[in-house]
């Protein structure tokens, strides 16, 4: 009979030993090959499929969305069901457009002084982002508020704690938030890229980062429309925000002056910027998506108007176009617009009902006005 064998009598063998496979490195996503990403803003209207599809058809290669309507506070639910969060995940994937770039709701204020108002706007902003990890959107945008009565400094402090209070116990994974600069209109906070770089700083705890928007940096006062003036605007980018912090442009002409401080966007080349302008913008190897100038993934999206059926379609074009990248762009579905003749139609009736109704309100008021007046 053999003896037992003890483990005082075992000799210890080093391949025994456990040895954890090294957890693999994270593949960077398709989508930052390098290339140039050029997308516009899509709607989703009836199925958040409906975005994908309409970006596909209008030959984009990435897409930003609203993830609920953007002008109402109770836009829908704040959660989306699952299964059609994966049905928008899988269909992104299969279509490979990148980034995803979830643009927030206009009403969130995070530079509010109003006690309510900053409580709905963090809540606001949380749902976002909830909703911004459920669809696996890359990127989050956000205007950064009006200050009110506020100071500068005190805004740009309560807008970084709004978004930490809003970002606690939230698993972003993939998802990085993005301030954007605004025209300076009013009281709004971020006309000035200090402030923008400032808010973005206080964030060093979150995946933040900025997104620049031509048409606000036109109107604040930035003009780069001369092959001097985009090297001197980069440059301030590069000593305030930092290039490698700004992954999105949102590309728009102007309809209003340099420092005009107001927000109208125009269609690409039709506007006091200029085609010319927006050619050197999209060849600048320090702005593009090509390493190492340029920075991974990095996407130019149009939020120009849709007057006409086909704007939509025309103003992408034109981006390829200007970019010197004609021959690569993904094909457009010929005649393709999210604007049909029937929806103007339909948009064009209900403008004038508004306006007869506010019309008609004006009027009503006026009278009154006349009345009291003749009374005194």
């Amino acid at each position: 009979m053999p003896e037992p064998l003890h483990a005082s009598n075992a000799a210890f063998d080093p391949e025994d030993e456990y040895r954890p496979e090294p957890e693999p490195e994270p593949v960077p996503p398709a989508w930052m090959d390098g290339s140039l990403r050029i997308g516009i803003h899509t709607s989703i209207a009836g199925s958040y499929l409906n975005a994908l599809e309409a970006a596909r058809k209008l030959g984009c290669n990435a897409l930003q969305i609203f993830s609920a309507s953007p002008r109402m506070w109770a836009g829908g639910a704040s959660r989306i069901p699952e299964a059609d969060a994966k049905a928008f995940r899988a269909r992104r994937e299969e279509l490979g457009l990148g980034p995803l770039v979830i643009h927030a709701n206009y009403l969130i204020n995070l530079a509010a002084v109003q006690p309510m108002l900053r409580t709905r706007s963090i809540q606001a902003f949380q749902d976002e982002l909830l909703r911004g990890v459920a669809l696996g959107a890359d990127y989050l945008v956000v205007h950064p508020g009006s200050r009110g009565d506020s100071t500068p400094e005190r805004a740009v402090a309560t807008i970084a704690d709004s978004i930490r209070q809003a970002a606690k116990r939230v698993p972003l994974g993939g998802l990085r938030i993005l301030i954007e600069n605004t025209a300076g209109m009013g009281t709004a906070v971020g006309w000035r890229l200090e402030e923008v770089a400032q808010i973005v700083d206080l964030l060093d705890e979150l995946p933040a980062g900025a997104c620049l928007d031509t048409a606000h940096l036109f109107a604040a006062g930035y003009d780069f429309r001369s092959e001097a003036g985009l090297k001197q605007t980069i440059a301030m980018i590069d000593s305030t925000i930092g290039l490698e912090r700004v992954p999105v442009f949102h590309v728009n002409d102007s309809k209003i002056a340099l420092g005009g401080r107001v927000d109208r966007h125009a269609h690409i080349g039709e506007g006091e910027i200029g085609a010319e302008a927006f050619a050197r913008l999209l060849k600048d190897p320090r702005l593009g998506a090509a390493p190492p100038e340029g920075l991974a993934g990095r996407a130019f999206l149009l939020e120009t108007p849709i007057d006409d059926p086909g704007d939509d379609r025309r103003n992408v074009k034109r981006l390829w176009e200007l970019a010197g990248l004609e021959e690569q762009a993904p094909e457009a579905e010929k005649n393709f617009s999210m604007l049909s003749a029937a929806l103007k139609k339909k948009i064009t009736a209900q403008r004038k009902t508004e306006k007869k109704r506010k019309d008609n309100a004006e009027a009503r008021s006026s009278r009154r006005r006349a009345e009291k007046k003749k009374k005194g």
